[in-house]
């Protein structure tokens, strides 16, 4: 009998996953602030870069929030949705990223056209913030990918609507791998691309601030698009490969 193979964990995965237990049993309340980035490297004795990217996958999935100047602290939880697994969108199979894809762009258009509508001053400053720091994408990976993150939930947030923005969360935690590896293909490929993902998000941007709802939806559509485009090889090498196991 062929068994399908097992493929091993990423570092920031196991941290994340440790994280979860540690909220789930109560070791880590809700309210209570973690350790800097610098003492869970130490005591995972992982790179800074590991723990900055399980943090960033826990905030995707609402476990966490990081304030400014502050920390990142235990969100609300409820114990009995902590039973998923923290796996990245790549051990599915194809035909399900495609479907994650589909999902991510029926949401988004909503959201985009929403926010175009009812943002705040205060949704400008957090989206223009995002942009700022997608800016450094060339010279920080890492930075980058938080940043395109942090964009898109901000857009859900400046939608007004609680449940858009619960929506927006749950996807997420397929969207931050789906998201990461676009990074990667653009970063292996050409400096140019980098900067036409800036641009797309520019003119989401723009769109929304002149609260201009229609124009807001070709933007991110052209954008979800053109990041469809990017991870189409990284599907076929990657998942394609475990459609075959």
């Amino acid at each position: 009998m062929k068994y399908k193979q097992i493929k091993p964990k990423k570092i920031y995965e196991e941290i994340a996953d440790a994280l979860v237990e540690s909220i789930r049993t109560g070791e880590l309340l809700p309210g209570e602030k973690l350790d800097s980035v610098q003492a869970l490297s130490e005591n995972f004795q992982v790179s800074r870069s590991a723990v900055r990217e399980a943090l960033s996958a826990l905030k995707a999935i609402g476990l966490i929030e990081m304030k400014q100047g502050e920390g990142t602290y235990v969100k609300q939880f409820d114990p009995d949705q902590l039973t998923f697994s923290l796996s990245p969108a790549f051990l599915m199979k194809q035909h399900d990223v495609v479907q994650l894809l589909e999902v991510r762009s029926i949401i988004e258009t909503g959201v985009v056209k929403k926010a175009a509508l009812l943002r705040t001053d205060d949704d400008l400053h957090h989206l223009r913030d995002a942009l700022e720091q997608m800016k450094l994408a060339e010279a920080h990976e890492e930075i980058g990918e938080e940043a395109d993150l942090t964009f898109h939930l901000a857009l859900a947030k400046a939608s007004q609507n609680d449940l858009l923005k619960a929506l927006m969360n749950q996807v997420s935690a397929l969207l931050v791998e789906t998201m990461r590896e676009t990074r990667k293909v653009v970063l292996f490929s050409r400096k140019a691309s980098i900067r036409q993902l800036y641009n797309e998000h520019e003119q989401i941007y723009q769109a929304v601030v002149a609260k201009q709802p229609e124009e807001a939806e070709r933007a991110m559509l052209t954008h979800l698009k053109n990041v469809e485009r990017l991870l189409s090889d990284v599907l076929q090498k990657t998942v394609g490969q475990s459609d075959t196991e």
